[in-house]
């Protein structure tokens, strides 16, 4: 359930994302991309302490639905979800601090 560093295959469809239940984060980039790869770090350090939140990782691009449906326009972007509503979007996460920040909003909301 927490943090994956895998993508996930085959990319999961918009009405699967609106339907979890619970905390999830939409993980958008690509293996390729330089600010990916750096923020991999901080976004693994931040899932540590949030073991209960859904990690989805999901390779965008040209011809990606998901990411499409959702506006991704940048690398890597968090998106915050609970119960499939985003509530948060974190676009370059610049350090752990944020991410961890939007991962403890995401356990304090309730239905």
């Amino acid at each position: 359930m927490a943090f994956t560093s895998v993508i996930t295959e085959p990319e999961p469809t918009r009405a699967e994302i609106d339907a979890l239940p619970g905390p999830a984060v939409l993980e958008f980039g690509t293996p390729q991309c330089q600010f990916c790869r750096a923020a991999q770090p901080f976004v693994a350090a931040a899932f540590a302490g949030h073991a209960l939140v859904h990690h989805i990782k999901v390779e965008d691009g040209s011809g990606r639905r998901l990411g499409r449906s959702f506006g991704v326009r940048l690398w890597p972007t968090l998106v915050f979800l609970r119960d499939g509503r985003e509530l948060a979007r974190l676009v370059r996460p610049a350090g752990e601090a944020v991410i961890v920040q939007a991962l403890a909003s995401l356990e304090l909301v309730r239905k």
